[in-house]
């Protein structure tokens, strides 16, 4: 069988690689069926199952069929797997036995045993079947015959490793199934083949990098069997797997770096630590270097090489994945980390040859992903790109510098020297890029051509730089940028160009609080505000810089001697002052006034110390420290007095000012605080320590940029005020740290002044404060002398010396020797002073008044009038007394008034017994203090001598305390009937019991009433009488009551009023009786009240009987009986009615002055006849009921009682228990 041309071996570390299968047997048939079969085999995916519990993943299989040779068996101990064959398949389309027998069975054994040999067990034998071929031979047997005879012969056990192809090149159902069916034993056992050869690369693999602590173990043929394994994955285009082969080898060769820089380094790193000779950048513009590939698997690459060659690998793959932005974060990580391996290694690097490859790689990069990304894409993400552009622009500034092309004269020879070095490094460029125009190797030989292409080239990146961190919010990072251009144009001696960048990097720095770029930025500052001439603002960084303790001693002096030069000079314009900052030059710590209340009277003097900290390094001797005071008068007129002011100012007069946070913002104060916390990162497998740190977790709040404000645009200037009222002290040297200064003034005008500003004058160079807080003010005041009386006591009470307390408020009048004050009172208050004071009392005659002396005031009357009763209730009744002081330094008298409270409060009653009468006196303490009373007397003050009043008291002394009353009792006797009206004059010593001896005699307490009528009229007996029949009353049964009203006296004047009425034989007066019972014992049946007439004729005496039932048991008080005088309406109506008819409809009217002790709730309960607002008759005359006076009526039966005894009860009480 004549087998086709070879095809040609497949070429290897491309990306058209495809797993290798070989084809034995008839070669003409597998190339009619090769077409068909390439198309069909990757069109359905297959699972892979991979092992150590990997995902399963979905691929597409391909494979390059070549011709099988004996050759293309791997041999032991090569570990290639590109050019491993995963499966062979032997093609047959023998029909006929004798043919199977000559030739085919003899092929298919020789294939097997070379097979055999070399271990390969991965084999198919494909049977194709031709129904032409079978019709053209009719004596054959069966298709099935061969078959079989194919599967006894050489598939003992695994009968499926043959299969048969049906007419593979009809288009048929038939056709289509048997396809199918050899399609998935084609896939399924490359599956298993690649499974099982990829797990022992692995596993071979895996034991490879276990003996790397081995000597003799190199990285370079690990790093080849392990990219053999990528190949792999990506000839499977499976890349993430691809890329995870490359990152570990990327992991497993920094660990050895940094563990070589520990210490602890390994032989094969030597090869890596030769002298860097060429730096050409990364290429990235084909999938393999192979130049680099070579040098790595000699072992004579340097660390460039094989970082060059590990990510343009990485790139690759990246880029497959469409990951291209990764690309560019990958690179810039890269790009930092050799820096610092090539430290680490000690590698030596010519200098600026790091930078140069630096410069061509971010390029490099950065074209790369132009190329794959459209323009859209590239301006959306900017934020992963910026920093390559950065570093870019960094490295050719240092390169610039380098090569002498931004000095003022340009490079000189030595530099010529340098950059030819350079540019020789570069070597050749490379033919991929050599067609383009901007290519990083022409952008960097230009650059370096010359100082204007540098300067073109510098500006064109830092620009571009510049406008791509602020499009992202990068403003920090742009500031940063913009600084390095400013330091530039420094060099270039543009420093108007200059200012601009460094404000600008300034701002942001103080924004965010970054103290030694402040410090660094501001010395660039002070050189280019110099260079313009710029002297006000020169002068202000300078003096920032010379209070900056960042700074050296030397360099601070320098700076403070910049200021003083300045000061020392003569200007053209005398008045013209260049006003600074005082923030930088000194701090304001503390303030004190002398009084401390800082409040003085007008003409007094009063003190200011202040403790300034001078913050320069070396003594200022200043001309004057002023501070300027603003003046302000009270609104409305309204003067503080001497005694507000003390009471709302701070009593240690000491202010204390905050420390300015210069050159840190307000706002840096209020950042919240760091939360830190521990870290710790255990093992998972044996939970040992592998790394601990510290952790922020609140690092978004504390590293935020802050939005600018206008606090930060603080004008360079600061306004000096000018005001009429200054505070100076010339001819102060200030020392480094704490100075006092004092400042006197004396008050002029009353007001409020307020310390504005604090002004350091040294020459034309003004230091301003321009607001002191917290605010510091002093008053003065012009207050006229006030005087304020007040007792010790809570309160000043009538009869008794008491302290009283006079407060002299002199303002701002001196008292002068000889001043006085006179007191003017009245009579009925005594003021008492001690002998030894110098205060002397006078009479209204202006004689000097004898008695006692003492230091009190007193109340020489106490006494209370029977109209006072009217205010009952338990507070003590007060009078005023007004007392006129005459001042030395007015001409008006002072009128002050006090007030005095009674003690006592007094109440006088009537107690009868038949015809005899007592009064008796209740004197009750309302005050807070406890007395003695003694001395007790009750005097009628009337011009008669028929009342004769008889005392019944025995104790002649009496202690009375607080809230507690005492009687007092006197018998009332007389000879004249009837007796005259009582005019009594109560009267009792008494003093305070807290006071056994006084220096003075008290007058004693009085109170005085008044009594008429007050003998008594008329006799009340009640009397209830038990049932006929029975000698006891019970309760329920109704008993008779009879009550007799006996007139005791003939007609007196008392008796002429509206009620007495005259007849034939005798006059008679209306009474209205009312049997009333509060204690609820009695039911009254029938009508409890009437009117009678009642004869004026001694012993008259009058019945009334009714019927009243008990309501309880036991020893009952009879019911109360009650007179009153009735006195009929005089109109035109009264005539017609009767005055039983004004009973029967309960209309009468009754007298405000009915007795207190009427009870009206229980008046109507019982149907009394008390209506005080009727609306039945209205309209209609109401007669009028009226009390008798105290004493008039006596009740004989008032304390009676009599025994009621319970009812008898018949019926059963039936009682339930539970």
């Amino acid at each position: 069988m004549d087998a086709p041309e070879e095809p040609l071996p497949p070429v290897i570390y491309t990306m058209e690689n495809k797993p290798i299968v070989t084809c034995a047997g008839d070669q003409n048939l597998f190339t009619s069926i090769y077409p068909t079969l390439s198309q069909q085999l990757p069109r359905e995916p297959m699972e892979w199952r991979r092992s150590y519990g990997r995902a399963p993943k979905m691929i597409h299989l391909e494979s390059n069929f070549v011709q099988f040779k004996e050759e293309l068996l791997p041999k032991e101990g090569n570990k290639a797997l590109l050019t491993f064959p995963f499966l062979h398949i032997y093609w047959t389309e023998c029909c006929d036995t004798e043919v199977y027998k000559a030739t085919v069975k003899d092929d298919l054994t020789k294939w097997q045993n070379v097979l055999k040999a070399h271990s390969s067990v991965d084999w198919l034998i494909v049977v194709v079947e031709n129904d032409a071929k079978k019709k053209n031979k009719t004596n054959i047997l069966p298709r099935t015959s061969i078959v079989d005879k194919i599967r006894n012969d050489f598939c003992n056990k695994q009968s499926d490793r043959c299969v048969v192809l049906t007419d593979p090149l009809k288009d048929s159902s038939r056709t289509q199934e048997s396809w199918n069916a050899f399609l998935t034993k084609l896939r399924t056992l490359l599956l298993m083949s690649f499974t099982k050869n990829l797990g022992k690369f692995e596993d071979d693999m895996r034991t490879l990098r276990e003996k790397r602590t081995e000597p003799g173990w190199s990285f370079c043929e690990y790093f080849m069997v392990q990219e053999e394994l990528a190949f792999v994955f990506e000839m499977l285009q499976q890349f993430e797997d691809a890329l995870v082969q490359y990152d570990e080898l990327d992991a497993l060769f920094s660990q050895y770096v940094v563990n070589f820089g520990a210490g602890d380094g390994a032989n094969w790193l030597t090869f890596f630590c030769q002298p860097v000779k060429s730096w050409n950048g990364l290429i990235l513009r084909k999938p393999i270097d192979m130049e680099k590939r070579e040098l790595i698997q000699r072992q004579e690459a340097t660390l460039l090489d094989l970082r060059s060659y590990l990510f343009a690998r990485q790139c690759t793959l990246l880029l497959f994945l469409q990951r291209p932005w990764e690309v560019a974060q990958r690179a810039l990580e890269l790009l930092h980390s050799c820096v610092q391996e090539l430290k680490l290694l000690e590698v030596s690097v010519p200098p600026g040859a790091l930078d140069c490859w630096v410069f061509l790689s971010c390029l490099e990069v950065l074209q790369r992903i132009e190329g794959c990304c459209d323009r859209a894409q590239i301006d959306s993400n900017i934020a992963h790109t910026v920093g390559l552009w950065s570093y870019a622009t960094e490295k050719l500034k240092s390169l610039g510098y380098l090569c002498g092309l931004v000095s003022e004269k340009g490079p000189n020879s030595e530099d010529l020297n340098r950059t030819v070095d350079l540019l020789a490094g570069l070597g050749a460029e490379r033919p991929e890029t050599a067609n383009t125009a901007q290519s990083p190797y022409k952008k960097l030989k230009e650059a370096l051509s010359s100082v204007e292409a540098f300067e073109n080239h510098y500006l064109d990146l830092s620009h571009a730089t510049i406008e791509m961190y602020t499009s992202i919010g990068r403003i920090r990072s742009a500031k940063f940028v913009g600084k390095d251009l400013a330091e530039f144009y420094m060099r270039k001696k543009s420093p108007q160009k200059a200012e601009t960048y460094l404000q600008g990097a300034l701002k942001n720095y103080l924004a965010e609080g970054w103290a030694l770029p402040i410090t660094h930025t501001r010395k660039q500052l002070a050189e280019c505000q110099k260079h313009l001439g710029q002297i006000e603002n020169y002068l202000q960084t300078s003096s920032l810089l010379a209070s900056d303790h960042h700074l050296t001693e030397e360099e601070r002096k320098y700076f403070c001697q910049e200021i003083l030069s300045f000061a020392s000079q003569q200007t053209d314009s005398p008045g013209h002052k260049v006003v600074l900052p005082m923030h930088s030059f000194a701090h304001l710590r503390d303030l004190r006034f002398t009084p401390s209340n800082a409040v003085v009277h007008v003409g007094g003097v009063l003190s200011v110390e202040i403790t300034v900290c001078s913050q320069m390094p070396v003594p200022v001797h200043v001309e004057q420290i002023a501070i300027n005071v603003h003046f302000s008068i009270e609104k409305n007129s309204y003067r503080k007095t001497a005694e507000w002011l003390t009471k709302h100012k701070t009593s240690n007069g000491i202010i204390n000012f905050p420390m300015e946070t210069l050159p840190f913002p307000a706002s840096q104060n209020t950042l919240p605080a760091l939360e830190l916390y521990e870290m710790f990162e255990r093992s998972p497998s044996d939970n040992s320590l592998n790394t601990t740190g510290i952790i922020c977790k609140n690092v978004h709040m504390l590293l935020r940029r802050q939005e600018s404000s206008s606090a930060l645009d603080t004008p360079s200037g600061v306004a000096l005020e000018e005001g009429a009222h200054v505070l100076k002290c010339g001819g102060v040297t200030l020392e480094p740290g704490a100075n006092t200064v004092m400042f006197r003034t004396q008050a002029k005008e009353p007001g409020t002044y307020t310390l504005r500003q604090l002004c350091a004058s040294a020459g034309p160079v003004c230091f301003v404060l321009p607001h002191l807080y917290p605010l510091a003010q002093y008053d003065v005041y012009s207050q006229e002398p006030q005087l304020h009386v007040e007792p010790l006591a809570d309160s000043l009470l009538t009869g008794i010396p008491q302290k009283v307390k006079f407060t002299v408020t002199t303002g701002h009048y001196t008292v002068k020797n000889g001043d006085s004050l006179q007191l003017s009172n009245v009579e009925a208050m005594l003021i008492l002073c001690h002998a030894e004071n110098r205060a002397v009392i006078y009479s209204n005659t202006r004689a000097p008044a004898t008695g006692g002396e003492s230091n009190m005031l007193g109340m020489t009357e106490s006494q209370r009038k029977h109209k006072d009763t009217q205010k009952a209730g338990h507070y003590m009744a007060t009078m005023d007394h007004k007392v006129s002081i005459e001042c030395p330094w007015s001409i008006y008298s002072t009128v002050i008034a006090l007030t005095f409270s009674v003690p006592f409060r007094t109440t006088h009653a009537v107690l009868s017994a038949g015809t005899r009468k007592y009064i008796q006196v209740c004197v009750q303490n309302l005050s807070e203090l406890d007395f003695h009373l003694s001395d007790s007397d009750l005097v009628d003050t009337g011009d008669g001598s028929d009342l004769q009043l008889l005392p019944l008291n025995t104790t002649s002394q009496q202690h009375i305390c607080s809230q507690q009353s005492v009687f007092f009792v006197w018998e009332l006797t007389w000879t004249q009937q009837p007796p005259p009206s009582l005019h009594g004059r109560f009267s009792v010593r008494f003093r305070p019991a807290s006071e056994e001896q006084l220096s003075i005699s008290l007058k004693p307490y009085t109170y005085e009433f008044q009594l008429e009528n007050f003998f008594t009229l008329y006799n009340v007996k009640a009397e209830i009488l038990p049932p006929a029949g029975t000698e006891l009353c019970r309760t329920g049964s109704l008993c008779a009551l009879e009550v007799s009203i006996t007139r005791l006296s003939d007609l007196l004047e008392v008796d002429r009023d509206e009620a007495l009425m005259e007849s034939d034989e005798y006059f008679s007066t209306k009474l209205m009786y009312e049997v009333v019972d509060n204690s609820s014992n009695w039911a009254v049946c029938g009508k409890s009240s009437g009117v009678i007439s009642m004869p004026v004729v001694a012993q008259a005496t009058h019945r009334v009987h009714m019927e009243v039932m008990p309501l309880f048991a036991g020893y009952l008080p009879l019911p109360d009986v009650r007179l009153f005088k009735y006195l009929p309406h005089h109109s035109a109506h009264s005539s017609q009615l009767d005055a039983d008819s004004w009973i029967e409809n309960d209309s009468l009217s009754v007298d405000k002055h009915v007795d207190d002790q009427l009870d009206n709730s229980s008046v109507k309960s019982r149907g009394s006849v008390y209506s005080a607002a009727s609306t039945e008759h209205k309209g209609l005359p109401m007669p009028r009921l009226q009390a008798l006076p105290p004493g008039q009526v006596f009740n004989s039966s008032t304390s009676m009682q009599i025994l009621v005894i319970p009812s008898k009860d018949d019926h059963v009480l039936e009682v339930s228990v539970t």
